[in-house]
């Protein structure tokens, strides 16, 4: 029975995890407005992803992306900027994200209290199940490729950067800790600074998953009776509202199939019985079965940010991370504090991210 947990205990802890996120939304603290802070400009933009095209469960393709440029872009023409990256988390696209972690308020919050100025870019990855998972995949979309080449690539078009990966951050809360562990492990030739946020979907979930092994199997099977009876990805979206959807998302991202039309994904159960090939695939994408393989990769950055409330089940997947990394001796700043899964975000991005990337970003051209 602990086999038939590792199949679907993933998608079912982000669901419960994620569902508990969504009911403290209204909880979020807001940090105080400070005193003396010059707006930012927002621009809302749209960004190609080439990486996204042919996904075949029709994601959109041109994505939503929001800039903010710090007080000092529009006066001073000839000064370059870094970039940070945020990523947000599963249920919510960049729109909802701002809400969390109220920006731009808390941008020029960071800037007026000393520190200094960069670019904060949001780019949205919410797919049809709501979460792309930041994973690579034909059915969803190349959704890792997006984020650390097209988005990177569009803003050194097109704005003042400093194109060089000492200069770029990368962050992510919940789903999106999730990525910027992934992309964060795989890409150090991109970013050179990484905070982990709060992040989900670490494990394979062995042995984990809520309640009795015979209403699992029973949720297994009316799951895969949905997929059967779906049209398309459309369909059992509308079948599968909010988290709902967050098993759905789980398997297009990590057990794609383009043999298995209509939805084009392979479900961990067949009959409620494990699959034990699809099971290898959501291991495969767990980042604490695979932050072994990219150890020479993470000795690469600058600085590496963890963080987790001391309410969120999600800390003692995150403190393994940070353990595994300590063993190796990689440096890494940790701090489990007082909060839920989202109640000090807001908090958090002002006082703490963008401090950190503040002091461990480059902010003049010609960085090594």
């Amino acid at each position: 029975m602990k086999t038939m947990k590792l199949f679907i205990a993933c998608a079912i802890t982000l669901a419960v995890v994620s569902g508990s996120w969504l009911a403290a939304q209204v909880q979020t603290n807001v940090p105080d407005v400070v005193s003396g802070a010059k707006p930012a400009t927002v621009e809302h933009i749209k960004i190609h992803g080439t990486a996204l095209e042919g996904n075949l469960e029709g994601d959109a393709v041109d994505r939503d992306v929001i800039v903010f440029l710090p007080p000092s872009y529009q006066k001073d023409k000839k000064r370059r900027y870094p970039v940070v990256y945020a990523l947000h988390g599963y249920s919510i696209g960049a729109e909802q994200w701002t809400h969390e972690i109220h920006v731009p308020q808390t941008i020029e919050g960071a800037f007026a209290k000393g520190g200094q100025e960069m670019i904060v870019v949001l780019p949205d990855s919410k797919t049809i199940y709501n979460g792309s998972m930041y994973s690579s995949s034909v059915t969803a979309g190349d959704f890792e490729k997006f984020i650390d080449h097209d988005v990177v690539a569009y803003m050194d078009a097109h704005y003042r950067t400093i194109p060089n990966r000492q200069s770029r951050g990368l962050v992510g809360h919940s789903m999106g800790g999730y990525g910027a562990s992934r992309i964060g492990m795989k890409h150090p030739d991109v970013f050179g600074a990484l905070y982990i946020m709060s992040p989900c979907c670490m494990s394979s979930m062995a042995g984990g998953g809520p309640g009795p092994a015979d209403q699992m199997k029973e949720r297994a099977i009316a799951s895969e009776k949905k997929v059967a009876a779906a049209k398309s990805p459309a369909d059992l979206a509308a079948q599968s509202p909010g988290f709902a959807s967050a098993q759905y998302a789980t398997a297009a991202a990590w057990a794609p199939n383009p043999k298995n039309p209509p939805l084009y994904f392979d479900l961990p159960t067949k009959d409620g019985v494990p699959q034990p090939e699809i099971a290898a695939k959501y291991a495969a994408n767990a980042p604490l079965v695979f932050v072994d393989q990219y150890i020479g990769n993470l000795r690469q950055y600058r600085a590496i940010a963890m963080e987790v409330g001391d309410q969120d089940g999600l800390r003692f997947d995150a403190t393994k991370l940070h353990t595994i990394l300590d063993n190796y001796g990689i440096a890494n700043s940790f701090e489990i504090y007082s909060g839920t899964h989202v109640s000090a975000v807001a908090d958090r991005f002002q006082n703490h991210v963008l401090p950190f990337f503040s002091k461990n970003l480059c902010f003049t051209e010609g960085c090594r």
